[in-house]
């Protein structure tokens, strides 16, 4: 069945909201063949890539785990504010039903949710973590409104929930020499170095490439260093290193002279990483620093920032 969404919000209150970077929309009420009671799914801080969701069960819990959908604002719009159950080309999808290992805030150590309890996840940074099939590990893209919602995956005797409020949330414009590890990932051409040492260990280019496309799979040291190889190269061209300056040298003495898979087959425990991986995250995807230049040399224009992103 496809549930048309509608405005509850009066232009005001959207515009009031929207300087937020959040808006929420109507959706019917639960309908009786939905016997798993519906979640709620609130966003929380947007970044240049993705979208801080925090998921809170209802009465019955999520025993089965749970689901994210999501797309941009426009293709929402222009399939007339439904969700496709079925699936579509322009919606998102994520089911969440095994062990975190990446977004574990509040001592999250499963998806499936008892009555009430809540999970916290970012959409654009889950190509780390454990638990969970999606159709679209990548990063969101900068400055794009998106839509989301969630609903409960069948299990503990009971069907799937019904959806729950669908929300908009915008991600952060484009910073001017602050780009996320999904960036440099994808732009190979602009990398401004041919190697970077990590710890005490010095990696080609052709080695980091391959270290960005692995994921983590509950190493913590590979998902630190998608952060800090993101985070060296920004402060390469120029990026401000006030608010990474004691987490660079922090994360150089904590990973030495481990090797970083696959090159090698080093590994930290997430919980010893978790911190500075969301150091480096939070820098390179715009939520701290001013995501300016400081070395003057450097220049890039509003045009060609977009173009890169693309």
């Amino acid at each position: 069945m496809i549930r048309p969404v509608t405005r509850f919000m009066s232009l005001l209150g959207f515009t009031l909201a929207a300087l937020l970077g959040v808006v929420a929309l109507a959706v019917p009420p639960a309908q009786a063949q939905y016997e798993n009671d519906t979640l709620s799914v609130t966003p929380g801080n947007c970044s240049t890539a993705g979208v801080e969701l925090t998921v809170t069960a209802g009465p019955t819990g999520a025993p089965g785990g749970f689901s994210i959908w999501w797309m941009k604002r426009t293709d929402f719009e222009a399939n007339g504010g439904v969700w496709w159950p079925g699936g579509a080309a322009f919606q998102m999808e994520a089911s969440f039903t095994g062990t975190p290992t990446h977004h574990t805030e509040g001592g999250l150590t499963t998806f499936a949710l008892a009555p009430y309890q809540t999970a916290t996840t970012e959409i654009g940074d889950i190509f780390d973590e454990t638990g969970l099939a999606t159709n679209s590990p990548v990063e969101l893209e900068p400055g794009v409104e998106y839509v989301f919602c969630g609903f409960a995956n069948p299990g503990g005797g009971l069907p799937q929930s019904d959806y729950s409020a669908t929300y908009i949330a915008v991600t952060l414009a484009p910073r001017e020499c602050i780009f996320s590890q999904g960036y440099w990932k994808n732009h190979p051409s602009e990398w401004p170095v041919s190697g970077l040492t990590i710890g005490t260990v010095f990696y080609t280019k052709a080695q980091l490439l391959t270290i960005l496309a692995t994921p983590a799979a509950g190493n913590g040291l590979i998902s630190l260093a998608h952060q800090f190889i993101a985070t060296l190269l920004n402060l390469e061209i120029g990026g401000d290193p006030t608010p990474v300056a004691v987490s660079v040298g922090a994360a150089h003495a904590l990973i030495g002279s481990l090797v970083i898979p696959p090159v090698g087959s080093g590994y930290l425990a997430p919980a010893s990483t978790s911190a500075l991986t969301q150091i480096f995250d939070n820098y390179c995807t715009g939520v701290t620093g001013s995501g300016q230049c400081t070395t003057p040399s450097v220049v890039s224009t509003w045009g060609r920032i977009k173009s890169l992103y693309r």
